[in-house]
């Protein structure tokens, strides 16, 4: 570089730092929320708040800076824009690096750069923005379940609004390795978001400008400042005491404590071990607290603390909807017991189920799990998913089951097989279903009530990775001139075949919260040209919260007779939409299309409706109408029509998932598929 070159260099800097400091200051309070929604979600919202504040401050080029900000390029001209994107960028690359983990750190704790730089430190308060409505918490919860690259690209283009490009680039810019998988991901939270996106990320949840503070433990600092004289020979009376004791799960007296409980361990509820059996709300509030530490004081106290203030590094989820708020005065204790190298406890507050888990060794963080569980009943409240491990899990059954099993839904000729429960109700590990890979195995609970409650009651429930298992269930085909059919259990031979088709789409339902999942076969339809039989059918996934999504499927005879595997071939999705009332007691009535090749050759369009419908239409470039549930006409394979049925009262009805999700919108059609 020339001695003319180094001049011009050296006098551009003051300049450059100008028009940075302008930049930061112009956009501070867009710069924080980024950070903010960037930085790893496993901080608790002080510490993002801090790290937010501090990682725009650091971005001012002369800070000492991470190799992840020091390689932006910084702009070549004094173009506003450029300043703009360089210090945006620089702020994206400061925070996904606090999530990065060194090679070989331990993927259960959090990374050594979560913690953030020293300053901004505030000392005696705690800050976290304002608390926001329930779509705000489930935003969050859905963003906490994407990668860090994912929520910025979010952030830039339903926030900020920029071209896809762009944020492309600023991804890149911040050492992003595939910038593009991060926008396709951020495209699916913005479709399962709605157009709503943008406003959401404006409100006072995601704003870490506009924060509220609240005192941290002050009765806890206040021993802490009388101790502080004898802090060197409790210190050296510890180490000598730790050193020769053996600590049990969770008893280790260095793990870090929340702050003071809400509720005292003495105030927890608790239900005698027959309530289950006199009362006529069969649900968690029957449980009786079980297992062999529920007279831990000290286990139980530790619980209520992280619930109230989880202390820094506490792994912290929760269903979507679900709050975290401290536990109220009516808190119920299910369970409390050393299960799978870490003591568990269970908690019930009447609207959340809560599960506390605190790993052997001090050096893991404790977890917390909350989720949904008001108006549960005898099957949605029949087993709690106590400890996991790997593709394993453990189970505690409800008082009220008298035998647990378990099956393979996709081997509905196979037996189930009998498990091991212990007096608790504990369950030995069994299988769950994986949440991905090849769909080859999803197994079930088969659970058998206790004929105290209800005479000859067996159901099936499957684990999506929630707490709580979701219960399936199975609603036959209408019966000529019979009433109509309410669902059933799904364990007889009709339903366990219907379900051995439809269900490896259980794994797209993991971790939303899913109380239950009805299959309804609401039509059975003669094919042309002697094609065989059609069955259609609707699967219900119905949440907690209490929207729900249906997939509308299509299985012929003929898809059966050409898989080796008959009896799991997967029926056809030919609709899906979502949140809908569709399928369930307020949306009794559907009609749905598919495309279908004969063995011609020749294409067609059907349709079926349930048993109101009265008459199908067919609008577009096929026009076509007939009276009854059916229709069959023959139409183009790229042939786009509109589907309306008319019921026996008169009312029109528009086809379910005509237009499909938004981002999973229909394509070219192929035989049996229902696209168009």
């Amino acid at each position: 570089m020339s001695t003319s070159q180094r001049r011009r260099r050296k006098g551009s800097a003051p300049a450059t730092l100008e028009r940075a400091e302008a930049v930061i200051v112009d956009q501070y309070t867009r710069l924080v929320r980024l950070a903010y929604l960037t930085l790893p979600s496993s901080l608790s919202r002080h510490r993002r708040v801090l790290a937010a504040h501090a990682l725009v401050q650091r971005a001012l080029p002369g800070f000492r800076t991470r190799r992840a900000t020091s390689r932006i390029p910084r702009p070549r001209t004094a173009d506003r824009g450029q300043e703009t994107a360089w210090m945006t960028a620089r702020v994206l690359g400061a925070a996904l690096a606090r999530e990065r983990r060194p090679r070989g750190w331990p993927s259960r704790l959090p990374p050594p750069r979560a913690l953030g730089p020293a300053l901004p430190v505030v000392w005696g308060l705690r800050l976290f923005p304002r608390a926001g409505g329930s779509e705000e918490i489930a935003l969050a919860q859905t963003l906490s379940r994407v990668s860090a690259p994912a929520r910025a690209a979010f952030v830039l283009g339903s926030l900020d609004g920029l071209p896809r490009s762009e944020v492309v680039g600023l991804l890149a810019s911040a050492g992003v390795p595939d910038p593009d998988e991060a926008v396709r991901a951020a495209c699916r939270v913005e479709e399962a978001v709605g157009d709503a996106a943008g406003a959401l990320l404006r409100s006072q949840e995601f704003d870490a400008c506009s924060v509220q503070t609240r005192p941290t433990d002050l009765l806890r600092r206040r021993r802490r400042f009388r101790l502080g004289w004898c802090a060197v020979g409790i210190a050296a009376l510890s180490c000598a005491v730790l050193t020769t004791l053996d600590s049990a799960p969770g008893d280790d007296p260095a793990r870090p404590s929340g702050g003071r409980p809400a509720i005292s361990a003495d105030a927890l509820l608790r239900a005698s071990p027959d309530a289950w059996a006199d009362t006529s709300r069969v649900d968690f509030t029957a449980w009786p607290a079980r297992g062999s530490r529920v007279g831990d004081r000290a286990l139980l106290t530790r619980a209520l603390a992280a619930w109230t203030d989880p202390p820094r590094g506490t792994r912290v989820e929760a269903t979507r909807t679900t709050t975290t708020e401290p536990p109220p005065k009516a808190t119920q204790l299910l369970y409390a017991d050393d299960v799978g190298g870490e003591a568990v406890v269970l908690f019930h507050d009447g609207r959340r189920v809560v599960r506390y888990g605190e790993p052997r060794s001090v050096t893991e963080p404790a977890s917390l799990h909350f989720a949904r569980a008001d108006d549960a009943d005898v099957t949605t409240a029949a087993a709690l998913a106590v400890s996991r491990a790997g593709a394993r899990a453990r189970y505690l059954t409800a008082p009220w089951i008298a035998e647990a099993r378990t099956r393979d839904l996709l081997r509905p000729d196979a037996p189930s097989r009998p498990l091991d429960v212990s007096g608790e109700g504990l369950t030995e590990a069994v299988d769950a279903p994986s949440a991905a890979g090849a769909c080859d195995s999803l197994p079930v609970l088969h659970l058998r009530s206790s004929a105290r409650i209800v005479e000859k009651h067996a159901f099936l429930v499957a684990d999506l990775g929630d707490l709580a298992p979701a219960h399936l269930s199975h609603t036959p085909l209408p019966g000529t001139d019979a009433p109509a059919r309410q669902p059933r259990e799904a364990t007889g031979s009709a339903a366990l075949a219907g379900w051995a088709r439809n269900a490896c789409h259980l794994s797209e339902l993991r971790e939303d919260g899913v109380r239950a999942v009805n299959q309804w076969d609401f039509a059975a339809q003669e094919l042309p040209e002697d094609g065989g039989r059609a069955v259609w059918s609707c699967t219900r996934a119905s949440t907690w919260r209490g929207p729900g999504s249906v997939l509308l499927r299509f299985r012929t005879s003929a898809d059966a007779s050409e898989s080796s595997k008959s009896s799991t071939a997967q029926a056809k999705v030919v609709g899906r939409a979502g949140p809908t009332a569709a399928c369930s007691r307020f949306g009794r009535h559907v009609v749905a299309s598919a495309r279908w090749t004969a063995a011609s050759g020749h294409r067609y369009l059907l349709a079926a409706g349930s048993r109101d419908v009265t008459r199908i239409s067919v609008t577009g470039e096929v026009d076509a109408e007939k009276r009854g549930r059916f229709l069959a006409v023959r139409a183009p394979e790229d042939a786009r029509v509109t589907v309306r049925a008319r019921l026996a009262d008169g009312e029109e009805l528009a086809e379910v998932g005509a237009g499909g999700l938004k981002g999973r919108g229909p394509g070219r059609a192929r035989a049996g598929d229902g696209r168009r």
